[in-house]
């Protein structure tokens, strides 16, 4: 393991752009890196370098660093469709708007991929350190941005969002909790959207401390 500080690792020996093994050694160095100094901090170039090959073979293989998260993270969809929808949506409707464009993803034929992946990291068998930084460094830091101001750098409202929906996930889709887990995404969005809109841009009873 390196130090947080996103310092580069020493270069191994030799390129092998193409060979076989390198996209199993593109998503090694990159478990690594991700799992180590997170999401901001790791570079595509600093990846290639740990894996011994190109650059440009990391985005033949996996497009940007975002889609070469969600493969580490095996998410079975790409994020950036539905942080599009959630990017366009109005602030004072960000709330409903999140959990009804997941909610979406985890009822679609891809749902039992992340499903999988949580019931994983509850197991002890994924590495809860990528979850927690795809969770907050990817999917969620867009619409931290959206909502920061000067005094509240929105941090503790986006980490509330979470605790939310990992809820609501494991009670709809992990444990089963009736009638949660059979609820119409309609009535769900319409008893918890509300709830995370208060997180997003309420009242959460303390000043959050900005960084």
């Amino acid at each position: 393991m390196t130090a947080g500080n996103g310092a580069e690792r020493p270069a191994r020996t030799g390129r092998r752009p193409g060979q076989s093994g390198a996209r199993e050694a593109i998503l090694a160095a990159a478990r690594a890196r991700f799992a180590d100094i997170g999401f901001d901090k790791t570079s595509v170039r600093a990846v290639a370098t740990d894996a011994g090959v190109d650059p440009a073979l990391v985005h033949h293989y996996f497009g940007t660093k975002q889609q070469l998260f969600a493969a580490v993270v095996e998410l079975p969809v790409d994020p950036e469709a539905t942080l599009r929808v959630i990017e366009a949506a109005p602030l004072d409707r960000l709330g409903e708007t999140i959990l009804r464009t997941v909610v979406a993803v985890w009822d679609s034929p891809a749902g039992p991929g992340v499903v999988a992946m949580v019931r994983s990291v509850l197991a002890g068998s994924h590495d809860p350190s990528l979850a927690r930084a795809f969770l907050l460094e990817v999917v969620l830091e867009r619409v931290r941005r959206r909502i920061a101001t000067p005094q509240d750098d929105g941090r503790a409202r986006i980490s509330l969002v979470a605790s939310q929906m990992i809820g609501v996930l494991v009670g709809r889709k992990v444990i089963g909790v009736e009638p949660l887990a059979s609820m119409s995404a309609a009535d769900l969005v319409a008893a918890v959207g509300p709830t995370l809109q208060r997180y997003l841009t309420g009242d959460i009873g303390q000043e959050p401390v900005s960084r």
